[in-house]
């Protein structure tokens, strides 16, 4: 039987949207192709197009990345150390897209959720939050208009044995104006200094697979002593 990959990255680009105070991507031609013929000589010899490279400046929380317990913890292990095992195995789409703007996903509407999608969560599966908020990701809005995790739903699902997580979202969480509304401020992320778990910011296209009975790849570039990696995040379907 055949499959389909399905790609979940978001594209990283120069003038990409970031989280606010998280740096901007950089990416700049270090030597074009006729610049690295002309330093390594061979134009006399008619080879005159070699080689170009960039350099590449991008932060450990840009794009689709997994963060780090070291995110929340100065004295956690850090990127290199998340368990690849984690990172690979059967995959659930969550679809809270019709919550308002702001929305702070609780217990229940997880499990409304996983009722109307007739689905009992196992030990290990990666779950996946869709908030629809993928379609504004290179606008402003994007930094808006999402609904986001509560600490309460969090933990329930790692209660059950989930220990990744990701989001359609530029932050787990709510949006920043309302955890200042509700004075409840990234209490998603603040579970990572209780409990082992990660969760994966600024996925796309959950809306392009099923809510399960698909495979999902989310292998974090091996960083020592970031607070996050970029991944690319691939749905077998």
């Amino acid at each position: 039987m055949g499959h389909r990959l399905v790609d979940l990255s978001m594209e990283v680009c120069q003038d990409m949207i970031v989280f606010p105070r998280v740096a901007p991507t950089i990416i700049k031609y270090m030597e074009n192709h006729k610049e690295s013929a002309d330093g390594l000589g061979t134009t006399p010899y008619g080879v005159d197009s070699l080689t170009a490279h960039c350099l590449v400046v991008i932060s450990d929380h840009c794009g689709t990345h997994i963060d780090a317990l070291r995110h929340l913890n100065p004295d956690a292990p850090s990127a290199e150390s998340i368990p690849l095992e984690y990172c690979y195995g059967d995959g659930v789409v969550l679809d809270f897209s019709d919550k308002e703007y702001g929305h702070f996903i609780s217990v229940e509407d997880v499990q409304e959720v996983l009722r109307k999608i007739n689905y009992n969560l196992r030990p290990l599966d990666i779950v996946l939050i869709r908030t629809g908020a993928d379609r504004f990701n290179t606008t402003e809005s994007y930094k808006t208009n999402q609904c986001g995790m509560s600490r309460e739903a969090t933990i329930w699902l790692i209660e059950k044995g989930i220990k990744v997580m990701g989001i359609d979202a530029i932050t787990f969480d709510p949006p920043v104006y309302a955890m200042f509304e509700q004075k409840k401020f990234w209490e998603a992320h603040r579970v990572m200094l209780e409990y082992e778990y990660y969760h994966i910011e600024n996925l796309v296209n959950l809306d392009k697979i099923p809510s399960y009975g698909f495979k999902i790849a989310v292998l974090p570039i091996k960083w020592r002593d970031a607070t996050a990696a970029p991944v690319r995040a691939i749905a077998i379907v």
